[in-house]
């Protein structure tokens, strides 16, 4: 199985900025897409932003230019840097990983969820 921890969240003023990081551990093979959620309260959960293995990426359209995720392979870990931040913003931020694992002695790709970290962006 994996495990995902994630970290950096916190209150912050408008126009501030704030750093999530995700690191997966596990019986892993290989980590393939990686991505960050949101859910505000009583909303649905949305996608915030996305990266392939390969680096590809994809916004929001509420977040571009303002949000940039990226991803150390080498590290198994995914980050989103956020500026310009607005209260709109505030939400639960979760960690999405589909990774390659090793489980009844086979190779199987699986889809993890970070256990939420709370962004509040408030004067």
């Amino acid at each position: 199985q994996v495990q995902l921890v994630e970290s950096g969240g916190g209150l912050v003023q408008p126009g501030g900025s704030l750093r999530l990081s995700c690191v997966a551990s596990g019986n892993i093979f290989g980590v393939d897409d990686m991505a960050w959620y949101r859910q505000a309260l009583a909303k649905e959960r949305e996608l915030v932003a996305s990266v392939s293995r390969r680096g590809s990426t994809d916004y929001a359209d509420s977040v571009k230019d303002r949000f940039t995720i990226s991803r150390d392979n080498a590290k198994n870990t995914v980050y989103l840097q956020m500026n310009s931040l607005k209260p709109e913003d505030t939400a639960v931020y979760y960690c999405n990983v589909v990774a390659r694992i090793f489980s009844d002695l086979r190779v199987k790709e699986r889809e993890f969820w970070g256990q939420g970290t709370q962004v509040t962006v408030s004067s």
